[in-house]
């Protein structure tokens, strides 16, 4: 039999479970978790399951945990794993770091780096335990089916939500961009700068492609691509920061002179950038206003990427949790440093001037300035590169919920990326205010996924006999847990706050 295909997760970040290459590996893990329970001699079998997984990491003669042989390589699966985590977020984080301050943005970065690196320890130790490289399967291993049914859903919602924000990018930007490198005014109609033909016209040329692919690995070099189209809009942003002066006293001579139609840059919800406005040059090391506590969940999600790693983890050549780790550090770390430069460089350059999408605050300055144009252009490049990485665990999540015992099938495989791209253009063309309702969905998926389902897991899947509940390590992830719930109650008030007062002060999506 065919291996079966192997999960996949988005930046955003959805999960895919890693599906068992053979009907009989299936079942056997299947029966298995059906007859887990908490008895001492169940805790027993575990830990005799994790010793002979273990054994079998240690001579890497045969795969581990499913009969397919990873084969993609340690690089290669750190650009998967940074990909997923990389965002369009990050082109609101010097609009966070405007409203933290220079040294309360870098406590909280900080932070939630080392949160979301011990998640995924959590993860990891929870899959080598019992011998599973799938978010749903731990889920029912766990819990049961409401477990499995739990991790598909959130999943499947926080990934579409994702996807959906992606394309909502390139079907409002790519337009401006077209029409600012033509330098077109007042556009009649061009079919070319129609941003609802546009967004399906790269997903059937661009994104659809890549949703083929049998393995995640195989999106190695595209995520190499997409972060190399990140890397130089940090670039860009830090050679701006010595090349924009304050105090912006050409803003609106600018615009004049230009006489450009502004809707091309200007964020309608943006800050007039004009001399009497200014409020000054001087950065904050601290700031607290009515815009920091918004801050908070987006700084906590920027670094959303544990839906990817058990595929990852999955597909990985000669795979042990320690690689996996390290492989999980690495990308974190790197998304760090370049989290930390361009909220650092973005804020400089504009003080408290920047708007919630950096990029916009530029093209006040210059609307046809040719270096932020391909930097933007390079953005959009990078969010469809992501696209396929986040639909991937989504496609994973419907497999195990509806055709758990099923091994891979190139039709179904098929129909289910062409079904949801559709469903998400169909979606993004008909539904303007749809990323709303994905705003919610995005509040209570993303804690649960990243806080809360990783500390149950491990808290119930790992034996009493070799942690009892009373240890430091279930205490602390239980405490986790709990800090995902908290997350989830402020975001989901955040945006309770912002529908009944009109505004939109916590819309920066990830």
């Amino acid at each position: 039999m065919e291996p079966a295909e192997m999960n996949a997760i988005p930046n955003g970040k959805g999960h895919e479970a890693g599906e068992e290459t053979t009907a009989i590996a299936i079942k056997s893990q299947s029966e298995d978790a059906a007859h887990t329970d908490r008895t001492p001699g169940n805790a027993e079998a575990n830990l005799a399951e994790s010793s002979e997984v273990m054994s079998n990491a240690d001579d890497k003669k045969t795969p581990h945990f499913t009969d397919f042989e990873g084969k993609t390589s340690f690089g290669m699966s750190v650009f998967n794993l940074g990909n997923a985590i990389m965002g369009s977020g990050i082109l609101g984080l010097a609009y966070a770091m405007a409203n933290t301050g220079i040294v309360f943005f870098i406590i909280l970065l900080t932070i939630i780096a080392g949160l979301s690196s011990y998640s995924i320890h959590l993860l990891l130790k929870s899959s080598g335990v019992v011998g599973i490289r799938a978010y749903e399967q731990l889920g029912f291993r766990a819990f049961g089916t409401p477990g499995k049914m739990a991790a598909g859903i959130a999943i499947t919602l926080q990934n579409i939500g994702a996807m959906s924000s992606y394309l909502y990018i390139v079907k409002y930007e790519f337009p401006l961009v077209i029409q600012a490198f033509l330098k077109v005014d007042n556009p009649s109609g061009e079919w070319y700068l129609n941003g609802n033909y546009l967004v399906v016209t790269v997903s059937c040329s661009v994104i659809l492609p890549l949703t083929l692919m049998k393995q995640l690995g195989y999106l190695g070099y595209t995520s190499g691509f997409s972060l190399s189209c990140m890397v130089f809009f940090l670039i860009a942003v830090i050679y701006k920061k010595f090349q924009v002066k304050c105090p912006f006293d050409d803003y609106v001579y600018n615009r004049t002179v230009l006489g450009f139609n502004t809707s091309v840059a200007a964020d309608p919800g943006g800050v007039e950038m004009t001399p009497e406005g200014d409020p000054g040059c001087t950065p904050h090391l601290f700031n607290l206003n009515s815009q920091t506590a918004y801050t908070v969940p987006i700084l906590a999600f920027a670094f959303v990427c544990h839906p990817e790693v058990l595929p990852i983890y999955t597909e990985l050549r000669n795979p042990t949790k320690t690689k996996m780790q390290h492989i999980s550090n690495i990308s974190i770390g790197v998304m760090y440093i370049m989290y930390l430069l361009a909220a650092l460089f973005g804020y400089l350059t504009f003080i408290d001037k920047v708007e919630a999408e950096l990029l916009h605050t530029y093209s006040r300055i210059d609307p046809y300035d040719t270096l932020i144009l391909c930097v933007r252009l390079a953005v959009l490049t990078a969010v469809t590169l992501t696209v396929p990485i986040v639909l991937f665990p989504v496609r994973r999540a419907i497999q195990q919920l509806f055709f758990p015992n099923k091994t891979f099938w190139w039709p179904r495989h098929i129909v289910i990326a062409v079904t949801l791209l559709t469903l998400i253009n169909l979606l993004v063309i008909f539904a303007p205010n749809i990323l709303g309702i994905f705003g919610v969905i995005g509040a209570t998926s993303a804690p649960c996924l990243i806080f809360i389902f990783p500390a149950v897991f491990y808290i119930r899947i790992v034996p009493k006999e070799e942690e009892p509940m009373r240890s430091a390590p279930k205490i602390l992830a239980a405490c986790f847990a709990f800090l995902g719930v908290l997350f989830m109650v402020m975001s989901i008030s955040f945006i309770i706050i912002d529908w009944t007062s009109g505004t939109s002060k916590g819309s920066s999506g990830h």
